[in-house]
């Protein structure tokens, strides 16, 4: 006689939902792209920040730049350069911005497209300069707005340029303030706690260098490349962002030399300080000494006038008093102590 073994159900899997194999499988909507625009006399100012694939294939659509030129911007690893196209330059910047999320100083990488009536900004991540002269030109009244515009997009990149270079003179005065309370600090015998700071002030210098070193033969190789698409009286403004750059790099070199000063400051300051506490530490050392040969000559087992005496006892602290009182007040006439 065979036995009936019951059918028990599969167990269900957890944390799967029922799949439907009827039902069509709807694909994800298509990311739009993040294209902000404005228009003016004879000039179309294009901004994209952070572009991703979506405004890719947006710019491919409206534009007909060299596809190496796309493939550079989402690249996001290019020194500063100035590539020269019979109708457009492609541009390549590098601009600091200080990071509050890290505490320190990161490069924003800003790709520019420039041609005869359109500028197209494409900032890897947020520029203050950029949004603030961007919503200015939006928020203009039409002929106030064709006014800026018609100087033409050499213009409108100059004036783009100049904002992003001026917004690096408050960042220098701040770090030019931290290097003055360091060195106050130095001098107000807080040396041991201001080595963190100072190594964290010659990081920062030396990250803006790195920044601002490359930046400077594309900003002259701007200069001479988009005069084509300035006004003949505009010829010169190129040469205001090139002092600017160059006041940066010289307040740059400036700072390195100041906070390697004060490095080496500090450290003689602390060298100091280390060689007084061993001064004083070899002063006791050497007025206990003769002290330690008397009490130890006194404690040899060998008799001696008014050995194991009460007289033998005073006599020999009277005389480690004296000779005590004499080793302190010559070393504090030597300048020992």
């Amino acid at each position: 006689m065979g036995f009936l073994v019951p059918q028990l159900p599969l167990p269900r899997r957890l944390g799967r939902a029922p799949r439907d194999a009827g039902g069509p499988v709807e694909a994800p909507a298509p990311e739009a792209p993040r294209v902000e625009q404005v228009a003016g006399t004879g000039l179309r100012w294009v901004n994209i920040e952070r572009p991703r694939a979506a405004d890719r294939g947006w710019l491919e659509e409206h534009f007909s730049f060299h596809a190496l030129d796309i493939e550079d911007v989402f690249s996001r690893n290019q020194r500063p350069k100035v590539d020269v196209y019979e109708d457009y330059l492609f541009v390549v910047l590098h601009f600091p911005r200080f990071d509050k999320a890290v505490g320190r100083l990161n490069a924003v990488e800003l790709d520019l497209f420039v041609g005869p009536d359109f500028l197209v900004t494409l900032p890897n991540d947020r520029i203050e300069s950029l949004e603030y002269l961007f919503e200015r030109a939006k928020a203009a009244e039409g002929p106030q707005r064709d006014a800026f515009f018609a100087k033409g997009a050499g213009y409108v990149l100059y004036k783009l340029v100049d904002d992003c270079v001026d917004a690096s003179f408050p960042m220098l005065r701040k770090m030019g303030n931290k290097l003055e309370r360091l060195e106050d600090a130095i001098f107000e015998g807080e040396s041991d706690k201001i080595v963190r700071d100072l190594s964290d002030a010659k990081q920062e210098i030396i990250n803006f260098r790195k920044i601002v070193r490359p930046q400077r033969p594309a900003l002259r190789d701007l200069e001479r490349t988009a005069r084509r698409y300035l006004h003949e009286d505009l010829d010169i403004y190129f040469d205001d962002v090139n002092d600017a750059s160059e006041r940066i790099w010289d307040m740059l070199e400036n700072f390195k030399e100041v906070v390697e000063g004060l490095e080496d400051t500090n450290e003689s300051v602390l060298s100091h300080r280390v060689n007084d506490v061993l001064r004083v530490l070899t002063a006791f050392s050497v007025i206990v000494l003769p002290l330690t040969l008397i009490a130890s000559a006194a404690g040899m087992n060998v008799a001696f006038p008014g050995a194991e005496t009460e007289t033998a006892f005073w006599v020999i602290m009277g005389i480690m008093v004296g000779v005590l009182v004499v080793m302190v007040l010559y070393f504090r006439r030597r300048g020992f102590l």
